[in-house]
């Protein structure tokens, strides 16, 4: 199964830089997670007031453009992870938050397939 983990950081982290090291000790991770295979893809993201929301409401199409206000804690990276049970990407968001900091990841499953029913 696929899982997508959206991180968002504990308010006294969101507007620092990571130094050096902190980086050095996320590429480690993430070059160890890509090696067995349970790494598909991350990066960061930049913040909400570059982006915009589009919404449809019966035929109206509204774009709200720059930063979204109804979100509380904005993410700042995202996962894209393979794992054979949410158990296993639960511990997996574990492993990467040892390494990231304080702060949360949602850990959502990704339809592979047909709902389950």
């Amino acid at each position: 199964m696929r899982f997508l983990m959206l991180y968002r950081p504990d308010k006294s982290q969101e507007l620092c830089a990571p130094d050096p090291e902190h980086m050095a000790q996320m590429g480690k991770l993430v070059e160890e997670m890509t090696r067995e295979g349970v790494l598909l893809g991350t990066d960061a993201l930049l913040p909400t007031a570059m982006g915009a929301r589009v919404r449809r409401a019966g035929a109206e199409l509204t774009v709200s453009d720059g930063a979204l206000p109804d979100m509380k804690d904005p993410m700042v990276g995202y996962a894209l992870i393979r794992a054979a049970s949410k158990e296993e990407a639960i511990a997996g968001a574990k492993r990467f938050l040892h390494v990231a900091g304080e702060g949360y990841c949602e850990v959502l499953p990704l339809m592979d397939g047909p709902p389950p029913s």
